[in-house]
């Protein structure tokens, strides 16, 4: 289908490529613009159906958004953005330069500016920044008739209308209820009577991070935002959390990796843009090696006496690094899914000091018989090597706990800490444990 419509383009048949187009799915319809050229890219936008392309648009990569908007009229720019969700237009303008802003601004009306002025202030990964104000609001005192005829009304422009909300006359939230109540309900009964209110809300202001947290926990669709007073001001519906929870899960993956956390799609990010993301922890972390080289250089004698010690270091230094990420990564991800608290410090020590012991005696056996009975090393050797990396894998899964708790409870991120700096730190405390084990059992 899709080579079909491009095809069709090619070709200069619009209207056939037009009829092909608005048969897709709007997603599919969004991703077949980035292979459309350039130089057809508007032609074939404008003959799309208004309310069709208008969605088509909001799934657009927003350096495609910039291109339509840049080369439409202002009124056509206007006209799109006027059909869009408030929240997909406020999205769309966050991500795009001053100019653009400026100019759509200054073409739509007070209350729409107002109103889209008011989203921009939020912060960008507050609750406020992803809600949207397209949503059913119902009162107490209704039937279950006036309430259905009122959502029938008013429904086709609300990004949902599967929970309505109940105010008071201060926008005061008082409760939720789903249609699939007020259909199955008797048309006489009256809202406050059947209405939830023990629903879950948030702050204008609460991290994007805790917004995505609640929603993952009570397993909600759509989440009502309220101001300081308990004023309903918008709500937020689970495709935007998708989005958070997938952002943040990169953030983390990047952070891990000892990088800056990037939003660019990798192969439209500019090679110096990539440098500049990762150049940083390099840097500390190359100067952090210098650490390892000067325990080796301090045992230097130790190493011309038994040379055959060096070859153990890298497999030593990278089991702990891998232990070390292991444990890690598990509890980072614990701490994102609320798994695991600050609170259960000694609980995740004890925890992977014992997984550590399971695995540092299979290790250091299965070492131990390979090195000294197939590689025939000294015994002494052998000792030393296989109850190294004993304390390596134990310490290692130990540090691993320990460094993402520590980030949290200093209020910093854990991906941050305790990816980058684990296997540093594991490598210089491997290094000191194996030289000082090697002067006990060797006598050098």
């Amino acid at each position: 289908m899709k080579e079909k419509i491009l095809s069709l383009i090619e070709q200069g048949k619009f209207f056939e490529a037009r009829n092909e187009i608005s048969n897709l799915n709007v997603v599919d319809a969004a991703q077949l613009f980035e292979e459309v050229e350039q130089r057809h890219i508007l032609l074939v936008f404008r003959i799309l159906p208004k309310a069709f392309s208008s969605e088509v648009f909001s799934y657009m990569s927003f350096d495609l958004q910039k291109y339509v908007i840049d080369s439409m009229t202002d009124e056509e720019a206007i006209k799109v953005l006027d059909d869009l969700y408030l929240d997909d237009a406020v999205d769309f303008l966050e991500e795009m330069p001053a100019n653009v802003v400026k100019r759509i601004l200054k073409n739509t009306d007070k209350d729409m500016r107002d109103l889209i002025n008011q989203f921009l202030d939020y912060p960008a990964d507050s609750a406020g920044s992803l809600m949207t104000i397209e949503y059913v609001d119902l009162k107490k005192e209704m039937t279950v008739a006036q309430a259905l005829q009122y959502i029938k009304r008013i429904g086709i422009d609300k990004r949902t209308i599967n929970t309505c909300f109940v105010m008071d006359q201060s926008r005061i939230l008082e409760g939720r209820i789903s249609l699939r109540r007020l259909i199955l309900s008797d048309e006489t009964e009256i809202i406050k009577d059947i209405m939830d209110t023990e629903g879950v809300s948030v702050n204008t202001h609460d991290d994007q991070e805790e917004v995505a947290a609640l929603f993952r926990k009570y397993d909600y669709y759509v989440m009502p935002v309220v101001d300081k007073e308990n004023r309903l001001v918008g709500i937020i519906t689970v495709d935007d959390v998708l989005d958070v929870i997938d952002q943040e899960a990169t953030e983390d993956i990047q952070r891990m990796a000892a990088m800056r956390p990037s939003e660019a799609e990798y192969l439209k990010t500019g090679n110096w843009s990539l440098t500049k993301h990762r150049l940083p922890w390099l840097l500390v972390l190359m100067i952090s090696a210098t650490f390892t080289g000067g325990i080796i250089s301090r045992y230097e004698s130790a190493l011309q006496t038994t040379i055959i010690l060096t070859a153990f270091i890298p497999m030593l230094m990278d089991t702990g690094g891998n232990s070390g990420s292991q444990s890690s990564s598990l509890i980072i991800r614990g701490l994102a899914l609320g798994q695991i608290e600050t609170r259960d410090f000694f609980q995740v020590i004890w925890k992977e000091f014992s997984v550590g012991s399971f695995s540092g005696a299979i290790l250091a056996a299965v070492n131990f018989l390979r090195i000294y009975f197939l590689e025939k090393v000294d015994l002494n050797i052998a000792i030393t090597v296989s109850l190294t990396l004993f304390v390596t894998v134990v310490l290692a899964k130990v540090v691993g706990g320990i460094l993402p708790l520590a980030a949290k409870r200093l209020k910093m991120d854990p991906a941050v800490m305790a990816g980058p700096l684990i296997t540093t730190i594991v490598d210089a405390v491997v290094l000191i444990i194996y030289f000082n084990l090697a002067s006990i059992f060797l006598g050098i």
